[in-house]
C-alpha cells in the first residue's frame, strides 16, 4: 500500500494511517485526477473529541493539505440513537439540547485543525440532523431500508459480538447503520462526497454506505479506515488515571496532554510522530533513530508538536517550559495542574491517599496506597512512606502544596 500515485493516499500510507480500503486502485485513480471531497463523522456524545478521534481528524488535515476538500460531519441526528458498534450496552440517550452543547464543544478543535471557507478545498462542517430529523419514516423504510439485508447486518462483527454475548441490541440501535449509510448518500448528493474515512471499527457501517450509494444511483463511493491504535505493550491508547485524553483543554489541560505524549514508550516514538505531528518524514526518521537517553529529546518534541496541533503553539511551548522548569530546575512552576480543596479540610489534615486520588494521580485509594508503599509519592518533593499521612496547612509553600507521584506527575493543591 505504499505505491500510490496520488499525494493523499501516499501521504497516509507513509505515515501509517491506512488499515483497509474498499478499492485501492479506483480510489487512487480518483485522487490522482480530480479534487475529491471526503468526510469523517463524529457523534456528539461528549463536549469534546478524544485522542482516538484525533487520528481521523488528522486524515482530514492531510486531505486538505494535499489539495482536496474535507467534510467534518457532526452527528446531531445519529447522536439521538447512538452507535452500538462493539459496545456491551446501549448508549445513554441524549436530549437535543445536550447534543447541541456537545457539538459546540467539538467545533473548537476543528477550528485549529482545518481551514474553513468557501474555496474549492476549504473544509465544510455539516450536521446530519439537517436531513435525518426531517425524514418521513414510512418513506425512509420504503426508499432506503429496503436496500439493507438483515442477514448481512447480523454478520458484521460490531453486531455479531453483541448477540453472541446474549446482550440486548435494541431496534433503535439496529437502525444506526442504516442512518449512517444514508448519511454517505446524502453527502454524495449535496456535496459530491466520494469517500468516507473512520476507525477500523467503522468498516461495516462505511461499507453499508458504499453499497447503499450503488443501489441508490450515486457515483462510485469508497471506504478507508485506520488501524486501532495501541501502544507497543498492547494497551489501548487514550486512557490515564484521570480518564480519557480529551482534546479540549477544559477537560484535559494542555500540560497534561503534553505529559501524556512525553510519557510515550520508546518503541512508539517514531509511529506517534508520524501520526500525531506534521513533522517531515526525514526529521521523524532522525528522531526515531536516537537511542539511550537521547530518545527523551524525541519524546519532548513529540509532546510539543502534538500539543501544538490540538492546543496551539503558544500553549504547547508553555507546557514544555513548565515541564522543563519542574523537572530540570526543580522549581515550582505556576502553570502546573492545580486542584482546590477547602481550607478547613487542610486545617484538620487532609488524608494523603484521598488527596492523591482527588488530584487524579491515582484511580483509587488502593492504587494511591501502593504508590505510597513503593516510595513514589512526594509532598513538596519529600517522599512520604506512611499511607496514613495527612497534608495540612503547615505543608503550604507559597500558598500551595506540591503533590507528586513518580518523576513526571505533579499537581498543585491550593486551599480556598
Amino acid at each position: 500500500m505504499t505505491g500510490f500515485k496520488s499525494d493523499f493516499l501516499r501521504r497516509l500510507a507513509e505515515r501509517g494511517f491506512i488499515h483497509q480500503v474498499s478499492d485501492e486502485t479506483g480510489l487512487d485513480d480518483l485522487f490522482a485526477k480530480e479534487t475529491v471531497t471526503a468526510y469523517v463523522g463524529y457523534d456528539a456524545t461528549a463536549t469534546s473529541l478524544h485522542i482516538g478521534n484525533l487520528i481521523s481528524a488528522t486524515m482530514l488535515y492531510w486531505l486538505q493539505e494535499t489539495g482536496h476538500r474535507p467534510i467534518a460531519l457532526m452527528g446531531g441526528g445519529t447522536s439521538m440513537v447512538g452507535d452500538p458498534s462493539f459496545r456491551d450496552e446501549q448508549r445513554k440517550l441524549l436530549t437535543t439540547e445536550a447534543i447541541d452543547e456537545n457539538i459546540a464543544g467539538i467545533k473548537k478543535i476543528f477550528a485549529r485543525i482545518l481551514k474553513f471557507g468557501e474555496g474549492p478545498t476549504d473544509a465544510v462542517m455539516v450536521n446530519n440532523a439537517d436531513w435525518l430529523l426531517k425524514l418521513n419514516y414510512v418513506e425512509f423504510l420504503r426508499d432506503v431500508g429496503r436496500h439493507f439485508s438483515v442477514n448481512r447486518m447480523l454478520s458484521f462483527d460490531s453486531v455479531k459480538i453483541r448477540l453472541d454475548r446474549e446482550q440486548s441490541l435494541s431496534f433503535l440501535e439496529f437502525n444506526y447503520m442504516i442512518m449512517q449509510g444514508y448519511d454517505f448518500v446524502e453527502l454524495s448528493r449535496r456535496y459530491g462526497c466520494r469517500l468516507q474515512m473512520g476507525g477500523s471499527d467503522q468498516w461495516g457501517n462505511i461499507i453499508n454506505g458504499v453499497d447503499l450509494g450503488h443501489r441508490m444511483g450515486t457515483p462510485q463511493l469508497y471506504a478507508l479506515t485506520t488501524p486501532l491504535l495501541t501502544t507497543s505493550s498492547g494497551a489501548k491508547m487514550g486512557k490515564t488515571a484521570q480518564g480519557a485524553v480529551w482534546l479540549n483543554g477544559d477537560l484535559f489541560s494542555p500540560y497534561d496532554f503534553w505529559q501524556y505524549f512525553r510519557n510515550t514508550e520508546d518503541a512508539d516514538v517514531g509511529r506517534f510522530l508520524k501520526i500525531f505531528t506534521r513533522l517531515p518524514l526525514d526529521e521523524i526518521a532522525r528522531l526515531e533513530a536516537l537511542g539511550g537517553a537521547e530518545i527523551n529529546e524525541a519524546k519532548k518534541i513529540l509532546a510539543t508538536e502534538a500539543t501544538a496541533v490540538v492546543h496551539g503553539r503558544k500553549a504547547a511551548e508553555e507546557a514544555a517550559e513548565t515541564a522543563r522548569v519542574t523537572f530540570e530546575e526543580g522549581a515550582l512552576a505556576e502553570t502546573l495542574p492545580t486542584i482546590t480543596v477547602a481550607r478547613s479540610e487542610l486545617a484538620g489534615g487532609a488524608g494523603l491517599l484521598s488527596l492523591v486520588v482527588a488530584a487524579g494521580l491515582a484511580g483509587s485509594n488502593g492504587e494511591a496506597r501502593r504508590h505510597v508503599q513503593s516510595g513514589a509519592v512526594r509532598v513538596n518533593d519529600e517522599t512520604v512512606s506512611d499511607p496514613r499521612a495527612s497534608v495540612s496547612e503547615a505543608d503550604l509553600r507559597e500558598g500551595v502544596v506540591k503533590l507528586s507521584v513518580g518523576r513526571k506527575k505533579h499537581v498543585l493543591v491550593r486551599p480556598q
